[in-house]
């Protein structure tokens, strides 16, 4: 469900968030305390205090979608909260890095590659 449609860019709400809220506030959250636009393509990724419960808002075509995981044991590594309530840009791939269990940055991992010719 989550990569069937193209996703613009991901933003993960850095340190906790009352995961409490329901779509209409976390909407409201990216927002006013974001200054994002939720009906974008993009998602929008949020954490509980204990980090083990994640919530990813996305909007699609007539409505948005709200998914929700628990893990049963272990803690996501996310982000602390820096000084300013700014959400973190990351890609596809680094989210998914996160809800398995690992860090945004993977020194081991192979670099994209961008180049568009064939030598």
């Amino acid at each position: 469900m989550l990569s069937d449609s193209p996703v613009g860019r991901v933003y993960l709400a850095c340190g906790p968030t009352d995961l409490r809220k329901s779509i209409d506030g976390l909407a409201v959250l990216v927002k006013e305390s974001f200054d994002l636009d939720p009906f974008s393509s993009s998602l929008f990724v949020f954490c509980n205090r204990q980090r083990d419960k994640v919530k990813i808002l996305r909007w699609d075509h007539n409505g948005f979608w709200l998914y929700y995981r628990r893990l049963e044991r272990g803690k996501f590594q996310w982000p602390p909260r820096t000084g300013e309530n700014i959400p973190v840009a990351i890609d596809y791939r680094q989210l998914r890095w996160l809800l398995d269990g690992l860090a945004l940055k993977q020194p081991k991992a192979h670099p994209e590659v961008r180049a568009r010719t064939i030598v």
